[in-house]
């Protein structure tokens, strides 16, 4: 006889092979959509950005659809292909918690990089000055015109 403390603590709920191989290929069926989706998506905003005037509002409106899209995908690929859905709560907590953790960390940084480079932009001017196109030359100023040569001649 086993200690208690020894035993399994996740659920499996798939009883054979046959269930399991079904819910294998009903989700790879539905991520495949979802990737249609995403792609089709990604055409829309590329021919919105083509246009001559596009619109920043929808193209953050289907931005925000990739990203819940891609979030989907994500939670179906955790939950059946790695079994993270047959875990109890606990477990499913210790990986998720630090997951959201780490995304907080990563927007903390991207928040405070655009920060930086407002500030730069703002306050350093010779970063400015060598990372801002110039004007074009005048062409008098250009040294292959005749008015820029002596005389005026070629």
């Amino acid at each position: 006889m086993q200690h208690p403390a020894f035993e399994e603590v996740s659920f499996h709920h798939h009883t054979d092979d046959a269930t399991f191989k079904k819910r294998v290929i009903r989700t790879t069926i539905l991520l495949s959509v979802i990737t249609v989706i995403e792609l089709a998506i990604g055409i829309i905003i590329y021919n919105i950005h083509k246009g001559e005037s596009p619109n920043h509002t929808l193209v953050l409106m289907f931005k925000g659809m990739v990203c819940i899209l891609t979030l989907a995908k994500a939670y179906y690929i955790v939950s059946v292909f790695m079994h993270l859905g047959d875990e109890i709560r606990n477990m499913i907590m210790t990986i998720v918690v630090p997951l959201m953790l780490f995304i907080w960390f990563i927007a903390a940084f991207i928040w405070d990089g655009n920060s930086y480079k407002n500030l730069r932009n703002k306050y350093d001017k010779h970063f400015e000055e060598t990372t801002m196109p110039r004007e074009h030359h005048k062409a008098a100023d250009h040294p292959m015109t005749p008015a820029a040569t002596p005389g005026g001649k070629e």
